[in-house]
Parts: C-alpha cells; structure tokens; sequence
C-alpha cells in the first residue's frame, strides 16, 4: 500500500464516521473509527518541511546540511522546554553532545548533567547506581551512597543506551519519573528529586517494545518528545565544517588546505560506519600515518571502498555524482523491498530495518513510494 492509498482509505473512514450518532460520550465501537480519522492529520503533519536553523551550531554541535539545521531548529524548541528526550541515532553520531546541549541551554544549566550508561554498569549493580543505597543494604555497602538520580537533583540526567536497561528495573525507572521520588536499596524512606531526563539509544525502541524487550509504559514516558540523529553519511556536506573544526583542535592547529584532495576524495566516498567519533580518530591520524588515516580495525581500503561506492554503470560520472546515484539506488531499492515484507506498513517496516518511523517516511517521500 502506498502512501496515498493510505491517505484515501483514511479519507474513507474519516467521511463513514460522521454518520455515527453524535454524543458526548465516544464508545468503544466508535474508537476505530476516531482513530482512523485523526490518522490523516498525523500524516500531513509528518509530510511538512521542517524548520531550519539559521545558525551552523548548537551548543557543541556543528553541521550546516538541511538534516542538522532542522534539528539545530528542533532542539532550540526542546531546550526552552523541561519534557523528557528521547535521542535516537547510531553509535558515534554524538548523542551525549547533543544531551549535553540541551541540558546547557536549558533553565537546568546551572544544575548539575549527570551521565548514566545503561550499558557499562552490570545488571546486579545497576539498581545502586541509579536510586543509590543505605549502609548495609547488601554485601559490600559499608556506606550509604546516593544514586545518580539524587545526584543530578536540580539538574538534568542522561540516560544513555536506554535500551540495555533490564526489564527488571524498567518499572522501577517509570516509578521514579512519575512520583519524581526516589528511595534507596535498604530504606524506607523517600527522597524527593527535581530532574530532568534525557535519554538515549542506537536501538529502535519501538521495534523492541514490539518483540517485549521493553516496556511500552517506559517507551511513552520517556519520549515525550524523540530526535534523531542522523549518520555521517547522510551529512557527507557537513565533512568541511567537521574536518575543519578537528583540525583547529589539533596541536598544532591546521587548516583545509593541508588535506591532500585525493584525501577529500576517499573522505567524501567512504561510509563512515563509526561516523563522527571515526571521524575524529581519522582527523587525528591523518598527519602521522596518511597512508592509514582510515585503514582502522574493520575497515577496508580505499581502493575496495571506492569500487564498492561507484557500481557498474555504463557510463562513469563524476565521483560526487556517482557517490550519490549509487547511494540513492541502493536506498530506493532497499525501502520498496522492506515496505513490500511489511505489507505497506510503514511502522512495522521501521521495526524490521530498525530505524524510527519518520526516518522510512522521509525516504518514502524522497524517492516517491
């Protein structure tokens, strides 16, 4: 099913509900019908342009592709707020700097930014870490110890990788949010907190809520309002800015044009699976060993990065062009085959490629499904 063969049966629904008989109390027959009809207005809100950013920064984040000043213009909006946030993105995108900007051009910023990764701390200690302890709780607490949620009390907290938090201690965390209480391993007691949360994760949360590796109460308290981040490689216009800020970090500080053009060319066609923080490593690199500046662990070289990026056609463009037809082609192809599995369902579509839903429904109208 398209996206207009959507919107048409939508229509349909919509125009059969006002025959129902009007009341003040809406019945649960009539849910599906209201739920249908509201469909539409989601959908439209979803086809809007975003707005753009009139600056290149925000906070510690640079960019100046259409991607990054529409969510340069998203976070503005999310800072002046005190909802929680939800970051998705892939690993190494600068979902922490991100956290660390909202929270810095928020009313919180003279508060305290308490980072927890879900993911480094062991299941069987991860309770402590968050709502602290009592002496003598457990083996081991031979001091009370306050957790991370009191320590960021006034303050914001960031979760990040969310999506390892155990499924144990996922009702604990909605607990807190909602009474905005914690109380320690070992007491009785309750200790008020006033935090803001932001969180983050390189999974689809919603794909997991469906499989029942996380719990729907959780996805919906937690994201009250979701961004995303997108890779390297969707901002491949944003490599000058980047490269250029790398460098004049660099000790000693350089410029755009020490880097070699043959340098710019395999930046420019290479994927960048670790994207910014690679990046990073790459700028870092690139004065030492050049000839290696991205020939890391599990990368190819990129001799094989460039056939990979440039496929047979009959005849060869411009590197650039090419780069972005063989991009384009794999991407159309790719969102036709996972719509046709999800049988035109873009939500369950998002679940299989694992990526947020706005992202296949920026692709859809990108390439016209």
């Amino acid at each position: 099913m398209t996206f207009q063969d959507e919107e048409a049966a939508c229509d349909a629904d919509a125009e059969a509900s006002t025959l129902a008989p009007k009341s003040g109390i809406v019945g649960t027959t009539d849910l599906p019908r209201l739920c249908t009809a509201l469909l539409p207005l989601v959908q439209l809100a979803a086809a809007v342009e975003g707005e753009q950013s009139s600056g290149d920064r925000f906070g510690g984040l640079i960019g100046r592709s259409r991607c990054m000043l529409e969510l340069f213009a998203d976070l503005t909006r999310i800072a002046s707020s005190d909802v929680s946030v939800l970051i998705e993105g892939e690993t190494g995108t600068g979902k922490e700097l991100v956290a660390d900007s909202i929270h810095a051009a928020s009313s919180r910023a003279a508060g305290p930014f308490v980072v927890f990764d879900c993911s480094a701390v062991a299941p069987s200690l991860a309770e402590s870490e968050l709502f602290g302890h009592e002496r003598g709780a457990f083996t081991g607490a031979v001091v009370s110890r306050a957790g991370v949620f009191e320590q960021a009390n006034g303050g914001s907290i960031f979760l990040d990788e969310l999506g390892e938090l155990s499924k144990d201690l996922q009702p604990k965390l909605l607990r807190v949010l909602e009474k905005r209480e914690v109380r320690r391993i070992g007491s009785n007691k309750t200790i008020p907190i006033d935090v803001r949360l932001i969180a983050a994760t390189n999974r689809n949360l919603i794909a997991e809520v469906e499989r029942g590796n996380f719990r729907e109460d959780v996805f919906f308290r937690v994201a009250t309002t979701h961004v995303y981040v997108p890779p390297l490689r969707e901002r491949l216009d944003d490599l000058p800015v980047l490269v250029e800020h790398l460098l004049s970090r660099s000790d000693p500080p350089r410029k755009l044009q020490d880097i070699p053009e043959e340098v710019w060319e395999t930046f420019r066609a290479y994927r960048w699976p670790g994207n910014v923080r690679e990046l990073q490593n790459a700028v870092q690199r690139l004065f030492l060993t050049p000839e290696r500046a991205l020939n890391t662990a599990g990368s190819r070289p990129p001799a094989a990065i460039l056939a990979d990026v440039i496929s047979p056609i009959a005849k060869l463009e411009p590197l650039r062009l090419a780069r972005r037809i063989a991009a384009d082609d794999f991407e159309r192809a790719y969102i036709s085959q996972i719509l046709a599995k999800a049988d035109g369902n873009v939500r369950r579509a998002a679940a299989i490629a694992e990526v947020s839903r706005q992202m296949i429904q920026k692709l859809m109208r990108k390439h016209g499904l």
